[in-house]
């Protein structure tokens, strides 16, 4: 990594989201996280109580609800962003 990097997120503190749209972004962290525990148990991925990348082994190869608190946080946070970022971006979503 370059030492002069420094991210530049766009700025979302004005965004603020109803309570259908944070409802959305828990339905969407749980799907990335079902996405990404997809992927690495087809890359040969197992559970394991440590992360061990030589024997392929994770501890969050366990379902979202099953998921420290603090991992579910990180793909709500992750996914809140993503929406903010959309409607900072003059884009809508609307349930049918």
């Amino acid at each position: 990594m370059k030492k002069d990097y420094k991210p530049n997120p766009i700025d979302t503190t004005d965004i603020v989201l109803d309570d259908d749209m944070i409802a959305l972004t828990e339905i969407l962290a749980k799907n990335v996280h079902e996405v990404w525990a997809l992927h690495r148990i087809q890359e040969g991925w197992t559970y394991g109580q440590e992360r061990n990348d030589q024997l392929k082994k994770h501890p969050c190869l366990v379902p979202y609800e099953a998921l420290p608190e603090v991992e579910k946080q990180y793909d709500r946070n992750t996914l809140l962003e993503s929406v903010k970022v959309l409607k900072k971006l003059g884009y809508t979503i609307h349930k049918k």
